[in-house]
């Protein structure tokens, strides 16, 4: 596998990118090596640090230990069809929710259609506009960062909520406790009236 990024070094005037835009990890999923390494050197000019797989099984490896922020998959792979690496990066839960993106050609029609309905995030058509893509990416990622941070929100609101029904039922058992001490107390009071009102009628 091959990873491409764009060194400060190698050219003098090389800008990092916008401000407060930082580098995208992606993962590149094409059995061509021409087309993919073309493609990848053209996203890494886009602020990208790229890497390659050649095919289905060498990207799920590849996810171990090299998360990525967004996975193009090409749809002509053979060794391991398209979709079902993009099932199996799902079933392991190998991807960022919202960044599968899959790569086809004109006539490839139908087989996007089954990919966006097996899950896929978008697709994009060869021939492609490599700025036009790298804005659809960037939205994208953006979209899945807002999802990922209200489910992160919508946890921590689960937590909280459940720490005060832990606290709530705490509470109420205490109050039961306190109650059932002031019971017995109020019946010791009664108890001890009781014999103080027999024992004062039989001096008289």
């Amino acid at each position: 596998m091959q990873f491409f990024r764009r060194k400060a070094q190698v050219r003098p005037n090389y800008s990092p990118g916008p401000p407060g835009r930082r580098r995208l990890r992606l993962l590149l999923v094409d059995e061509n090596p021409t087309a993919r390494a073309v493609m990848a050197r053209r996203l890494s000019h886009r602020h990208y640090d790229v890497a390659v797989a050649e095919d289905g099984f060498v990207a799920q490896k590849a996810l171990l230990t090299r998360p990525a922020d967004i996975i193009l998959i090409d749809m002509d792979l053979t060794l391991l069809p398209a979709i079902a690496t993009m099932e199996q990066i799902r079933a392991a839960n190998r991807a960022s929710p919202g960044c599968i993106v899959m790569i086809g050609g004109q006539d490839d029609a139908p087989a996007m259609i089954a990919a966006l309905d097996a899950g896929a995030d978008d697709h994009i058509v060869k021939p492609f506009d490599v700025d036009i893509l790298d804005a659809r990416l960037r939205r994208l990622h953006a979209r899945a960062e807002r999802i990922g941070m209200l489910a992160r929100n919508n946890a921590e609101l689960d937590a909280r909520i459940a720490r005060r029904a832990l606290e709530l039922g705490e509470a109420r058992d205490t109050l039961r406790a306190v109650e059932a001490d002031r019971a017995r107390l109020m019946a010791s009071v009664e108890a001890l009236q009781a014999e103080v009102a027999r024992l004062s009628s039989r001096d008289c």
